[in-house]
């Protein structure tokens, strides 16, 4: 069988499905592995070094695979010349794009999202949201530490003491504990708030300062935090504004999948941070949790500067691209079969990680809620109907009996 990995094609997107380095694996489990041409350019991977690793390189690679591996959605050309039956593996924010998925449909290929993986502890190795946060994280603490016009850490010399930055971090999920390790590692002094209490203690174990507001707790399914109040979440912008006027650099991280991102901090509580401050919001690319923040530029509001996050993990496309490779060869080797001599792909559905990930198959959407969005609720059969009137020669029986 045969594993083809698509060349990106959307705007800004710069990582791949799978390196050199990891196509051994796939030819190991019997696969045969083929690269469009320039699928690792913008990673920096020449076409000869997955050459070298045992692929081939096919400008029509993916018209006769069996599973197509991809970083985003393909395009609908490029669905419509996949084989029936065929499968694809990529991210596939099924909320927002409605199209793809209808032509997948439509096209009878099946098609795995990665974002929909489920959050157990078994399919941890597979969980591309969570590596793809870890480079968010790291890189949010760069952009900040690079746009932010004074020392992170402290520095005492002959002609005096230059006192360190405070950095404040929203959201203490993978991208923000890895921003706290990283501002950390570069000498900030760090205090960060999650809506979770179990939080607190991650916090805490990360050097960096929990900041406690004495506020209900929110913990939700899958290491989510539910959904807050309006109110609640009034009281919790008032009483982190202090923290945020006092900080050099603030960070927010907090974004849920499929569902827009909640506003934490708002345009007034950033125009009371001092001249020169720094907001970078990672999840401006969903609504973003800083108000006014636009995804992929730096807007002024009040005396800071502030980033907003778009397609972020792909501003570091090697270690983003090497780390979601891994986790796609994870969840193909759940989905392989090792029965027979070469490779087989026979996913099994009734596996809880591959029907959690499963978006489209035989011509059906089977994620449901994506399947009520695009084809509306599943008809509720009829009551019971009422009983026939008997025959007519059983109404002359009844009547004779009578």
């Amino acid at each position: 069988m045969k594993i083809a990995v698509a060349r990106e094609t959307r705007d800004g997107e710069a990582r791949v499905a799978m390196v050199p380095e990891l196509v051994g694996k796939l030819t190991g489990l019997g696969y045969a592995v083929a690269v469009e041409p320039g699928a690792g350019e913008h990673t920096l991977i020449d076409d000869a070094e997955y050459a070298e690793a045992g692929a081939t390189l096919e400008e029509d690679a993916l018209s006769d695979a069996d599973v197509v591996v991809s970083v985003q959605p393909l395009a609908t050309d490029a669905v419509r010349r996949l084989k029936r039956g065929a499968a694809t593996i990529s991210f596939l924010p099924v909320s927002t794009e409605h199209h793809v998925v209808t032509d997948l449909r439509d096209c009878g290929v099946t098609s795995f999202a990665m974002e929909l993986v489920p959050r157990i502890s078994r399919a941890q190795s597979m969980d591309a949201l969570s590596s793809q946060a870890l480079v968010a994280g790291y890189r949010s603490a760069i952009v900040a530490a690079g746009m932010l016009r004074r020392f992170f850490p402290l520095n005492m010399t002959a002609a005096g003491t230059v006192q360190p930055a405070e950095v404040v971090v929203l959201g203490a999920g993978v991208a923000g504990l890895q921003a706290i390790a990283t501002a950390k590692r570069l000498g900030a002094v760090v205090r960060a708030y999650d809506v979770r209490a179990a939080a607190a203690e991650e916090i805490a174990s990360m050097g960096a300062k929990p900041i406690h507001l004495e506020l209900e707790t929110l913990e939700g399914a899958g290491g989510y935090a539910r959904e807050m109040t309006e109110d609640r979440a009034a009281r919790q912008r008032e009483l982190l504004t202090p923290y945020i006027a006092a900080a050099d650099a603030l960070i927010t991280t907090a974004a849920v999948p499929g569902r827009q991102a909640p506003m934490l901090v708002t345009a007034a509580m950033i125009e009371e941070m001092r001249p020169g401050s720094v907001v970078v919001d990672l999840a401006a690319e969903t609504g973003g949790n800083v108000e006014g923040s636009v995804a992929g530029e730096v807007v002024r509001i009040g005396h800071a500067q502030v980033w907003g996050g778009r397609n972020v993990p792909s501003q570091m496309p090697g270690p983003a691209s090497r780390l979601y490779a891994q986790n796609i060869v994870n969840l193909l080797t759940l989905m392989t079969s090792t029965e027979a001599a070469d490779g087989t792909f026979a996913p099994d559905f009734d596996d809880e990680i591959v029907a959690g990930a499963c978006v489209t198959h035989g011509g059906a959407i089977r994620h449901e809620p994506t399947r009520e969005a695009i084809e509306g609720p599943a008809p509720v059969p009829p009551d019971d109907p009422p009983p026939a009137d008997p025959p007519e020669d059983q109404l002359f029986d009844q009547e004779a009996q009578q």
